[in-house]
């Protein structure tokens, strides 16, 4: 008999990737999502349910229907410049939401969580390649929504039973090798699906923000890591889960930054031809380089990068651009 896996906001972008890697490991995935931002095609390898994390009595009924063994949580706002715009929304449902799931978690008798956080808890980094011991001073009202997650779950583990695992992404990139779920933003702000958007001739240009950082090129580095392989690495958090009591956190990155120029110039060999650019003024708060250290995932959790090649992340993500928008 397959356990049940419940994923909130499994309908979206990096849950429903996890979603397909937990069917590929036994599991049957329960999506919970709100349909905000996730799409109903996207929960395609086990049931659908609609509701709103913060809706404890919605929750706890979809836990008693299915009996999941554990909780992967990746229900959240994740837009960095609406988070300093409106702080309010992204406490609410970033805060507030999340304690109302460990709340739901709690009173139904599931012990383990995987949650999704984000290297954005790190805030300025002080040395690359970043990694979990790096001090962590979000400079966004959306990483201290992270953390204050994460800070909450160090306090559960003990107090209440909790195994917890927080899983701190670098830029998430890249789409399903099989093209069956991909990226799928509105609005996007993603690099790499601007860069083929504007590869396909769905938006005028890619536009590079500042080209005068204290760079190769001038341009910012970031490390990109492939939603499939984020996505294994759940799975793999999900069983360390079971040997391994209380909390504990991971950096998930591939160790190699690339630049907006390299992506560019990556994506215009995978698609074959020159893609439209300009350059704009810097943006605030973009450091020049952000690339972590994924060496306790790999270690720990043995976990390792199948899709660490920028091209072949380009490329998957190029597959998907021309299926999902024929």
């Amino acid at each position: 008999m397959k356990k049940n896996v419940l994923v909130t906001g499994g309908a979206g972008y990096i849950g429903s990737h996890a979603c397909k890697a937990l069917a590929q490991a036994g599991y049957t995935p329960v999506s919970f999502d709100n349909l905000v931002y996730g799409h109903e095609w996207a929960a395609q390898w086990g049931p659908l349910e609609v509701g709103d994390v913060g809706d404890a009595e919605r929750i706890r009924a979809v836990m008693r229907e299915y009996k999941p063994v554990a909780v992967m949580h990746f229900a959240a706002y994740a837009y960095v410049g609406e988070s300093v715009d409106d702080p309010a929304k992204y406490y609410h449902n970033n805060v507030t939401g999340t304690l109302s799931l460990l709340d739901a978690i709690r009173a139904e008798g599931i012990e383990k969580l995987v949650f999704s956080s984000t290297c954005a808890t790190y805030g300025e980094p002080l040395h690359i390649p970043m990694r979990e011991d790096h001090p962590q001073a979000p400079i966004n009202p959306y990483g201290w929504t992270k953390l204050m997650i994460e800070r909450a779950m160090q306090d559960y583990a003990p107090a209440y039973g909790l195994r917890g695992v927080a899983l701190r992404y670098f830029n998430a990139a890249g789409a399903d090798p099989d093209s069956k779920t991909g990226e799928d933003h509105d609005p996007e702000t993603h690099l790499i699906p601007l860069v083929l958007q504007a590869a396909a001739g769905r938006c005028r240009e890619i536009t590079i923000f500042g080209d005068d950082y204290d760079t190769a090129d001038g341009t910012c580095i970031r490390d990109y890591i492939h939603v499939t392989d984020l996505a294994d690495a759940h799975v793999k958090a999900l069983d360390y889960l079971d040997r391994h009591a209380g909390f504990d956190a991971f950096n998930l990155g591939n160790g190699n930054g690339f630049s907006v120029k390299e992506v560019i110039t990556t994506a215009e060999q995978v698609v074959g031809k020159p893609i439209p650019q300009r350059i704009a003024p810097r943006r605030p708060g973009d450091p020049p380089c952000l690339v972590g250290d994924a060496g306790r995932a790999r270690a720990v959790l043995g976990w390792q990068p199948q899709y660490a090649d920028l091209a072949t992340i380009l490329r998957t993500a190029w597959e998907w651009e021309k299926y999902h928008h024929r």
